[in-house]
């Protein structure tokens, strides 16, 4: 039970729609989401195929609890081979997607191929079909999903799509459902615009059961006391979204600004979830207008916001005079410290922009924050940028190259590379914030040593979302550790990247793992699910989805020379802060990383490990 225990198979090619059983072999030994749909990938792709060939594949894919009414169970996530980064890519999205998808009977769509032109998929429950999409080709996500929408007469309809980004081959494309909502990095937007694909309609009215309802109940009940009793989910992150964060990291003294150079923004605060809140000296209206919850959830950490009608980045521009999905902290960091730009309406019409073309913020800000070093340092000047003087903090640069990116065009499509190719083009590789071609996130790893860690380590290139050591080393969540000091981060990160991936192959949103452990966990997917499901097995489950992975790159083509940061963080020390004074020791944590995982001093999984995790 729980799982849909169905599969619909798509042949771009041929056209094709066909459904299958689900292996439920597989199932009991990856659980769903993450870890299942990267065991189809490997077992049907080759990893060293090009992203964007339609030898790729690229799998949407729930968890078994999606669906169900355990909270925050509304996850869904797209597998392929990262077009950013040529390595295994699972970028997950909340919002109603993924709850649709599940209700209309579907574990996973598998998508093979490539259409010979654009079209959408259209699923009803047990009914699939491909549509021809030319006349949604060249729009934006906004008006994809409203047109599919009103071209089926079904408001319920859910939708994810690609906007003019995808389409135009930007490399850190996303996957947008709910107008806002995003399976975001990695580039699996470009990979679905790689295959003509423009959209994905669903509407699912089968619900879905579970093994042991009046167990599962109590479950979640359980969990949802413990969210509701707890500082972050129950508090925190209800009344100030992510971005409660902007100034918590600030003052910590890990906050990456201006591409790195520094560790600490002067204008955090303009930028924070505080400022959002705060009425505007212009019209008297603050930035945040609402929150939000995804599907099922009981946190509502998202924000919907608008900006001041008379700046000038919506003067004269009626169609972004809407409320929208708000600022969340890593996009606000991008966008706002990794550029020096502390505009708080600049930064959210350039979050709006992302959103309606579909591409990542978090990818973006952190390519222009690497043009602008180059462009200060003289590698870059106004020729190639078309005059656009891209220097640190200049908002107006900013979101001219939002929309210009947005549209892949002018320098915009400099900026479509990522900051890896970017850099390598103008001969400054060093200036890229980057690991396995995907940029930083939005914390320092100088002044939070595990970070460096989890950024080197990441199977789909740097990420915060892969393990959040930050939790332990800022919030002391489950237990305080210090941010400062290499000791004892080895087994941290293996343990948070363990827990990572159940979280995420159950179908559930991460931001729970600040109040819940596995214990918590456990028995939701234990009465849900058949089978064995202690928090043992689970944690068993989480380290054979990270070998998985890291057996696809290896085969990918990548090495533990990979494994690796930008000198900037390991030579250069912080200016300023508790880290000051600090490089990141990643020299002495890899070693031992590689050892509490079972691998070889070269980064490889032993046989024995390989063995006791039955790979």
């Amino acid at each position: 039970m729980a799982w849909a225990r169905q599969i619909l198979r798509v042949d771009l090619s041929k056209g094709e729609c066909r459904q299958e059983p689900l292996n439920m072999e597989w199932a009991m030994k990856y659980l769903g989401q993450r870890g299942l749909a990267t065991k189809y990938l490997v077992e049907e792709i080759d990893p060293k195929v090009d992203p964007l060939s339609p030898k790729n594949k690229m799998i949407m894919t729930t968890g078994p609890l999606t669906g169900t009414c355990a909270s925050t169970a509304g996850r869904y996530s797209v597998v392929t081979k990262g077009a950013l980064t040529g390595a295994i890519a699972c970028s997950n999205s909340g919002g109603f997607f993924g709850n649709e998808m599940k209700n209309a009977g579907y574990d996973m769509i598998i998508f093979e191929g490539k259409a010979n032109k654009p079209v959408y998929l259209l699923i009803e429950n047990d009914k699939a079909e491909l549509i021809d999409a030319s006349e949604f080709w060249g729009k934006s996500v906004w008006d994809t999903e409203e047109g599919i929408k009103s071209k089926h007469g079904d408001p319920l309809i859910r939708v994810a799509s690609i906007g003019v980004s995808g389409e135009k081959g930007v490399k850190f494309a996303c996957i947008v459902n709910d107008m806002h909502r995003a399976a975001g990095r990695s580039g699996v937007g470009t990979v679905m615009g790689s295959k003509n694909l423009k959209a994905v309609a669903i509407r699912g009215t089968k619900g879905v059961n579970v093994e042991n309802y009046s167990k599962f109940m109590e479950a979640s009940n359980a969990g949802k006391e413990v969210l509701a009793g707890n500082a972050v989910t129950g508090e925190g992150l209800p009344a100030m979204g992510t971005q409660v964060l902007m100034n918590v990291i600030n003052e910590t003294g890990a906050l990456p600004t201006r591409n790195h150079r520094d560790i600490q923004f002067e204008g955090a605060n303009n930028i924070s979830a505080e400022a959002m809140a705060e009425p505007r000296e212009s019209d008297g209206k603050p930035n945040l207008v609402t929150k939000a919850a995804c599907f099922g959830c009981t946190i509502a950490c998202g924000r919907i916001s608008t900006v001041d009608r008379t700046h000038y980045t919506v003067v004269d521009r009626p169609e972004y005079q809407i409320a929208s999905g708000g600022l969340e902290y890593e996009a606000a960091w991008a966008l706002g410290a990794a550029t020096g730009v502390d505009d708080l309406d600049a930064l959210t019409f350039a979050n709006f922009i992302c959103n309606e073309q579909g591409f990542d913020p978090i990818s973006f800000g952190a390519t222009v924050g690497a043009a602008m070093d180059l462009y200060e340092e003289g590698h870059i000047t106004d020729k190639e940028t078309g005059g656009i003087e891209l220097k640190f903090g200049n908002a107006k640069a900013l979101t001219d190259l939002t929309e210009l990116t947005g549209r892949g065009e002018g320098f915009g499509a400099e900026i479509g590379l990522g900051s890896k190719l970017l850099c390598e083009k103008y001969g400054q590789p060093e200036l890229a914030m980057q690991v396995k071609g995907q940029e930083f996130p939005a914390y320092d790893s100088r002044g939070i040593q595990g970070m460096g860690l989890t950024y080197a380590t990441s199977n789909r290139g740097a990420c915060h979302l892969r393990s959040y050591t930050v939790a332990s080393e800022v919030l002391g969540i489950p237990e305080k550790t210090d941010p400062l000091v290499t000791d004892g981060k080895a087994g941290l990160v293996k343990a948070f990247q363990d827990a990572t991936a159940v979280y995420d192959s159950a179908g559930l949103c991460l931001f729970t793992s600040f109040a819940w452990s596995l214990d918590d966990v456990a028995p939701q997917i234990d009465a849900a699910c058949e089978g064995d499901w202690s928090t043992e097995n689970l944690l068993e489950v989480g380290e054979r989805v990270w070998n998985l992975e890291r057996q696809f790159n290896l085969a990918a083509g990548f090495t533990g020379k990979d494994d690796n940061l930008p000198k900037r963080l390991l030579k250069d020390a912080a200016k300023a802060g508790p880290a000051e004074g600090l490089t990141c020791g990643l020299d002495k944590m890899l070693p031992e990383y590689y050892e509490v995982r079972g691998w070889t001093e070269g980064g490889v999984p032993s046989n024995n490990t390989l063995e006791r995790l039955a790979l």
